[in-house]
């Protein structure tokens, strides 16, 4: 059997995070949060990623005002944010190897896709756009539009709901542990997908979720030891 099989067995919906999880952007972050402290005189604390790690476009942009004391307003930091990575996800972001493939097989299977993202809106409709996959997706939410980000479970819920789907029918990919505690605290199950910006986390990663898997390929495979952990 092939781990493709055995993880969409029940399943009515596959839900994706969208950077790092589809995408490859994580890459981009690390620099823009440099380029935009440095503005303001400040160098990036080791500690940032993790810190913000979850959290929505809009309560990273509090988070970022509260400790730099920054005086611009949230609207102010959030555009120029946008301004700064726009162009990169329309012209430089890149689906993750076999992702499409992916994508293709759950449209032929009938299964309902959705994104849910801590990013901006303007974002990932931008990228989803550049990459030609905002067709398989019949939710697209953010955790701007939830009470609280990840950890919290509100997103997954969110696209469950607006699905038509209960959380313990949707399948969930993730890359970072906030984002693997937002699916599980839904009822969901979880596979979380390998990313260089989080390869220092990857026992972290195994240990939350119930399977892990180094590129979509992996799904394809057949599972060859009795008992893995999918």
């Amino acid at each position: 059997m092939r781990r493709l099989e055995r993880w969409l067995d029940g399943k009515q919906a596959v839900i994706f995070d969208l950077d790092g999880t589809l995408v490859d952007s994580m890459w981009m972050w690390p620099a823009i949060d440099r380029e935009y402290l440095s503005r303001f005189g400040f160098s990036c604390p080791p500690d940032l990623s993790r810190a913000t790690e979850g959290m929505s476009f809009t309560e990273t942009a509090h988070y970022f005002k509260e400790r730099f004391a920054l005086t611009d307003s949230i609207e102010q930091i959030k555009a120029d944010w946008m301004a700064m990575s726009l162009n990169k996800y329309q012209n430089e972001v890149a689906l993750k190897p076999e992702a499409l493939h992916f994508l293709q097989e759950l449209r032929k299977r009938g299964i309902l896709m959705g994104i849910a993202t801590s990013n901006a809106r303007e974002m990932v409709e931008a990228v989803l756009t550049s990459c030609g996959i905002r067709s398989f997706f019949q939710n697209v939410s953010t955790s701007c539009e939830v009470a609280a980000g990840k950890p919290a479970p509100d997103i997954y819920q969110k696209v469950a709901r607006e699905l038509g789907v209960p959380c313990t029918a949707c399948l969930v990919f993730e890359d970072v542990p906030a984002g693997i505690l937002a699916g599980k605290r839904a009822g969901m199950e979880v596979i979380a997908v390998q990313d260089e910006a989080s390869s220092h986390l990857e026992e972290e990663k195994r240990n939350l979720a119930d399977g892990w898997i180094g590129a979509y390929k992996d799904l394809f495979l057949e599972e060859t030891e009795k008992g893995e952990k999918r």
